[in-house]
This record gives C-alpha cells, structure tokens and sequence, in this order.
C-alpha cells in the first residue's frame, strides 16, 4: 500500500500576500526567498534531505481550485502512479492530470470535504529548494 512518507509543503492564501511574507520575515524570522516562499531542511532520510516547502499565494490564486479552502497541503510520497492508482481504485476524487518537471512529479486528490492535496514525488536523488 502507497503511504505519504512527509509533509512537503504548507500552501496558503493571503490578502496582501507581500505584506504577510514580510510580517513572517520580521517577526517569525522566516528566510523568504525571491519566489515568495521559504524552505525548512530536515535531517537526511537515508541518502537524501527531506525539505518542507512554506509559500504564500496571492487571494487570487487559483491553484488550489476546486477546494474553496484558502490552503492546500502537499505530501511527500515514494511512488507517485502507485498512490494514484490506489486512490483512483478506492473512487477517490482527483484529476486525471500528473505533472512532471525538474522538481519533480505532482498530483492531486480532494478529501471528502473538497481540500485539495497535492501529492509530491521529489526528483530521484534530490530535493529542489
């Protein structure tokens, strides 16, 4: 059986999304970078480094559609098609689309209350950020 192996990234909404990053910067200390988010580095997980991606997302994003939720939540998976395919047997609801970059691969799945989650399969041998 598939199983989420970690937290990979925190995802939400903001009204002033530049204004908050800066308030997170200030006063929590948050080392935001250029493309809006910051990233927390775990110990290493066997031979790689687990990271935890933190982002904010303008009000008017619409990546986390269809979930009205202002968040999402990504979580960290070893195999990718084989969460899908078990999702997809148990009537799951989901998109039909995985997408495939230089980070890695990505799909999607709601709960039964309509949040998005993304499921995360990082790039053999390494974690991006």
């Amino acid at each position: 059986m598939a199983r989420v192996i970690g937290i990979g990234g925190i995802f939400f909404k903001a009204r002033d999304a530049d204004a908050l990053r800066a308030w997170y910067r200030a006063n929590l200390g948050l080392e935001i970078q250029d493309w809006g988010g910051a990233v927390f580095r775990a110990p290493a997980e066997g031979e790689r480094q687990a990271i935890t991606v933190w982002t904010i997302f303008p009000g008017s994003s619409t990546y986390f559609n269809p979930s009205p939720a202002p968040f999402m939540i990504n979580y960290r998976v070893t195999n990718l098609a084989e969460m899908l395919a078990e999702l997809r047997a148990k009537g799951c609801t989901m998109e039909d689309r995985v997408e495939e970059s230089e980070f890695g691969k990505f799909g999607w799945v709601q709960d039964p209350e309509g949040n998005r989650a993304e499921l995360w399969e990082p790039p053999s041998g390494q974690f991006p950020g």
